[in-house]
């Protein structure tokens, strides 16, 4: 099988699968390789809190490049090859998604179609029936894959990609991508061992991927439905028993604290915390970072994903938002260990702290710095004693 992620969270979507039980687990271009069963399968889409979906390859193959043969047409025959009627029937509806990075092609949408002609073509000779093609809400979802003159077809498993867990019920600009967020903060180790916060929540997103980690709560439970539930070989007890096994689960002793300067954000972050059911977990209050009131709790972990992008109207609003950021971390958050998330490599340096850690991710198209910094108490040397 095969999970797919993001630019820089691949190593973390390996740990995930590692604590899952998955076997051969190997890390590859924005997604992540392993074997295991279909109890594995069920348990990837439910659980995986940084794939945004789990693929089931059914063939692959090389191009063999031979004059007058067109690529496109190899992969039709590579298609057609298939025992289709081992995943559907003519009834089935069905749609592709492609992904195609090879200079063979001039045209990827045009190999997509030669995929679709293969799968009905396959069962116009079978049974003369023509299944439809249904890109909403098909029965069966095909994913093509092309890199170079490797051809992989896959069943995608997941369905709706799973970074959509189904609470967010309402959004502010440019929500943070719930994946993303969740990966966010396996990297900075957060399990529940501490309070955390957000001062610049938006929508919520990090504070109910925090108290969702914290507790253990699997991020696929909101979900109305994953793509294999419609597969002939559906073991509908099998999920039912891993759908509702809450044995994992686990208590939380701390708080999450999550704020923003604007007060239609944290409306629409009350939603969405009630409808993921963490209410209980989350403190939301309408405030600027610059006027919260200084941390009492033991060495907390801070997490920002400030504007950026094309967020922001001026790069003097950017320098004076930034270096508020800064100042306020200096001056309410001592003793905290705080990371932020940015495209703007200007900005950043406008905090005025120097980072201790620095990866990258990929938001959206955005390349981005995610950064650590470590706010100490009292003297640098005796604050790394305890850290």
């Amino acid at each position: 099988m095969l999970a797919k992620t993001f630019k820089g969270l691949e190593q973390v979507l390996a740990q995930e699968l590692i604590e899952l039980g998955a076997n051969d687990v190997l890390i590859e271009r924005r997604a992540v390789s392993f074997k295991g069963d279909k109890a594995l399968l069920y348990r990837a889409n439910l659980c995986l809190r940084t794939a945004i979906r789990v693929l089931v390859p059914i063939k692959e193959e090389r191009l063999r490049l031979q004059k007058g043969v067109k690529p496109e047409d190899q992969v039709y025959e590579i298609a057609k090859s298939i025992d289709w009627s081992r995943f559907m029937t003519a009834d089935t509806s069905f749609a592709i998604d492609a992904t195609v990075y090879s200079e063979l092609f001039r045209n990827s949408l045009f190999v997509t179609y030669r995929v679709k002609d293969a799968i009905v073509d396959y069962w116009k000779g079978i049974t003369g029936k023509r299944p439809n093609v249904n890109t909403e809400n098909p029965d069966l979802r095909v994913n093509l894959h092309v890199g170079n003159d490797h051809v992989t077809i896959s069943l995608d498993s997941s369905g709706e990609s799973l970074h959509k867990r189904g609470y967010r019920v309402a959004n502010t600009e440019a929500p943070i991508n719930e994946a993303l967020a969740a990966g966010m903060l396996l990297l900075a180790g957060w399990k529940g061992q501490s309070d955390f916060y957000d001062p610049m929540c938006g929508s919520g997103t990090l504070p109910i991927e925090a108290a969702l980690i914290a507790r253990n709560i699997a991020p696929g439970v909101f979900r109305k439905s994953f793509a294999f539930e419609k597969w002939p070989d559906f073991d509908a007890d099998l999920w039912s028993d891993i759908y509702n096994d809450d044995s994992q689960e686990r208590e939380f002793e701390h708080k999450i604290y999550g704020s923003d300067a604007s007060f239609f954000a944290i409306q629409q972050a009350t939603k969405n915390v009630k409808a993921a059911g963490v209410g209980r977990d989350i403190e939301l209050k309408q405030v600027r970072m610059e006027e919260i009131s200084a941390i009492t709790s033991a060495s907390p972990l801070v997490m920002i994903n400030p504007p950026y992008g094309e967020r922001l109207a001026s790069n003097k609003d950017m320098e004076d938002l930034y270096g508020k950021i800064g100042s306020a971390l200096k001056h309410h958050f001592t003793g905290a260990t705080a990371w932020i998330i940015s495209s703007n490599e200007a900005a950043m340096k406008c905090i005025g702290l120097k980072p201790s850690k620095k990866s990258r991710l990929l938001n959206g198209e955005l390349d981005c710095q995610f950064n650590r910094y470590d706010l100490f108490a009292g003297k640098r040397n005796e604050a790394n004693l305890h850290s």
